[in-house]
């Protein structure tokens, strides 16, 4: 009896010792918890900082072209097709010829009375038999006369379209036997080999732009898409659309990895400028802080505790980021596993990570 009694006193101080060892466990595991996360060390390197941009491809100036009718006409003839390759002087679109030499006629004759009749009012005047009024009325409708024939002979010129730079037809818009108006394009010719992209940046990003500076291409008007080549700032743009309230950057593509189309989407990464000795991580390891516009790292001491810190952020990359403030080079702080983070937490296995 006495043995039975033993044997379950001992049993119940088992059972209570196991007891308070988990309560124990657990309460030290609530202590110091560990999170699982990936740590780098902030590096010093020349880190340069960009600002990006969507825009367009464009027509070089004086490599690209747009015509039109000089007048209210009708298409005789088209004599090419969008994308042939065209000399400079080839005949691209030819309207009826009727009216353009008649007009021509007309102010040839008219230019030819003028002539007649200031010099006969010119002779008149200087014997006294006409005022000299009459001369200088004459005079008048001479140098009119001579306008009008020169701008009916340019329209008679225009009466065929031709290229005014060797490249390729990239839009046709003429239709044999259509009407055509005053100043409706017809046809565009482009040099594909001088295509420029032109970016639009808000006034204060335009004003830290250089001409000169490179620009990384690519396809669309998202991060991540197709490389299509780099090139160089050509110029800034002094005045702000009124519409979009932004500043053209002209691109001249210097190394093209393909073929440019006009008017596709690019998208520019211009490098603004070059810092030769920045502190730099990842950017991941960079989370918003409280205040709006604030940001923070966790840095791991050499116990594997990590502690929020406040920051100041400068350039960005789609890998790194700029710390100007706040931060040293070797510091180790938390990439992936940063969102969510605890003030000292434990990270297991902190060990650091080139970015």
């Amino acid at each position: 009896m006495f043995r039975l009694r033993s044997t379950a006193v001992i049993g119940t101080l088992a059972l209570v010792g196991i007891a308070c060892k988990g309560s124990d466990a657990t309460a030290e595991d609530e202590v110091t918890p560990v999170v699982a996360a990936k740590t780098a060390a902030a590096t010093v390197e020349p880190f340069t900082r960009t600002l990006t941009a969507i825009g367009s491809v464009v027509g070089r100036p004086g490599r690209y072209a747009a015509l039109s009718a000089p007048s209210a006409t009708r298409i005789a003839r088209v004599h090419v097709a969008e994308g042939q390759r065209v000399g400079a002087g080839q005949p691209l679109v030819e309207f009826e010829q009727a009216q353009f030499t008649s007009a021509a006629g007309a102010a040839q004759s008219a230019l030819s009375a003028a002539q007649r009749n200031y010099e006969r009012a010119q002779r008149l005047a200087n014997e006294g038999i006409v005022p000299r009024k009459d001369a200088e009325t004459a005079a008048a409708d001479l140098a009119k006369a001579r306008s009008d024939a020169v701008t009916a002979q340019r329209a008679a010129q225009l009466s065929v379209l031709r290229s005014p730079v060797s490249g390729v037809v990239t839009r046709m818009a003429a239709v044999l036997g259509a009407p055509a108006d005053a100043g409706q394009v017809l046809v565009e010719v482009a040099d594909p080999s001088a295509f420029d992209v032109v970016l639009s940046l808000g006034p204060n990003e335009a004003a830290s732009i250089l001409p000169g500076r490179r620009v990384d291409l690519s396809a669309g008007d998202k991060a991540g898409g197709e490389r299509v080549g780099t090139g160089t700032v050509a110029s800034v743009g002094v005045a702000v659309d009124s519409g979009s309230r932004s500043v053209q950057i002209r691109v001249t593509v210097t190394t093209p990895v393909r073929a440019l189309r006009l008017g596709e989407s690019v998208l520019g990464t211009i490098a603004v400028e070059t810092r030769a000795n920045a502190v730099v991580v990842p950017t991941e390891a960079i989370v918003p802080a409280e205040e709006p516009g604030s940001f923070r790292v966790f840095v791991v001491d050499n116990t594997g505790t990590a502690h929020a810190r406040d920051v100041k952020v400068g350039g960005r990359t789609e890998a790194k980021v700029e710390i100007t403030d706040g931060l040293k080079g070797g510091e180790v702080v938390v990439t992936q596993g940063a969102y969510g983070l605890a003030d000292s937490a434990k990270v297991a296995r902190p060990v650091p990570v080139k970015p």
